[in-house]
């Protein structure tokens, strides 16, 4: 059955650009009350501006995900403003461009904490309240990346692979209890996921790749989500024709490693 949005309450995470950016823009359409999270504050209210929302039906709420053990006091704090939680969308994340051996654990446990224990943790913190009311939905924002491993970015997979594994076990949990988890495997969307990827030194990318150039509108991606969410749907794929690399791996795994390769060498060649 689908699912209307109208007086829902929707916090999404990473909320002040790309993905996160149209999600709120599309979800304040929808006449739903938004929770936009974000670190930069000044950001987060230019979207909110930008959305047509105001300070009734919307709550900006700056925070550092990398400060998990303040997640009970900001759930609780949502809750006092706008009451029980509907949708979590956990959409922040960092990527990489580094290999193997010009990682640090530093920031191979940087990259770690942000995509994948954040996230664990802030569905752990909201979770109660949806189980206490019977209803919920949490909307998890993984990758293509989550099913196949690309070099220059071993972190960056594993982090999506947790993800893919984590939420496939909690959705076997919870649906009991009527509450929905979908993870959204985006393809190349055109944001900036590249230029704000981190180096081995943990310093910005500051390029934007052609994937990601030429990637699908970050509003044609959120509209494509919000028709996933409302259907129920557990896992969507969404991008271009990169899509294909998931299946093509499956089917045809040696030669997916020799395409891969092939791009290894391309770039040493460089």
């Amino acid at each position: 059955m689908k699912q209307s949005f109208s007086g829902k309450v929707v916090w999404i995470t990473g909320a002040s650009s790309g993905i996160g950016e149209a999600l709120v823009k599309a979800f304040a359409k929808q006449g739903t009350k938004i929770i936009l999270t974000a670190r930069r504050e000044q950001e987060l209210q230019r979207v909110q501006k930008e959305a047509g929302l105001t300070n009734e039906n919307s709550f900006i709420f700056p925070l550092d995900l990398y400060h998990m053990e303040g997640f009970s006091e900001a759930v609780g704090k949502v809750k006092q403003r706008f009451g029980a939680i509907d949708i979590l969308i956990c959409n922040a994340g960092i990527a990489q461009r580094f290999s193997v051996i010009e990682s640090t654990m530093e920031v191979n446990r940087q990259i770690m904490e942000l995509n994948f224990f954040s996230v664990i943790a802030l569905t752990k913190s909201v979770l109660p309240g949806m189980l206490e009311k019977k209803s919920g939905r949490i909307v998890v924002i993984s990758s293509v990346m989550g099913k196949i491993g690309m070099p220059g970015s071993s972190m960056y997979c594993a982090s999506k692979h947790a993800l893919q594994g984590f939420f496939d076990s909690l959705r076997a949990e919870v649906y009991k209890d009527n509450i929905g988890v979908i993870v959204i495997c985006p393809g190349y969307i055109k944001t900036n996921v590249s230029v704000n990827a981190v180096t081995a030194q943990g310093d910005a990318h500051g390029k934007m790749d052609k994937g990601q150039e030429h990637g699908m509108s970050p509003d044609k991606c959120a509209a494509g989500i919000l028709k996933a969410v409302a259907k129920g749907k557990d896992e969507f794929f969404i991008g271009g024709k990169e899509l294909l690399a998931v299946r093509f791996s499956r089917l045809f795994p040696r030669s997916f490693l020799s395409v891969v390769k092939r791009v290894v060498s391309k770039r040493n060649m460089k």
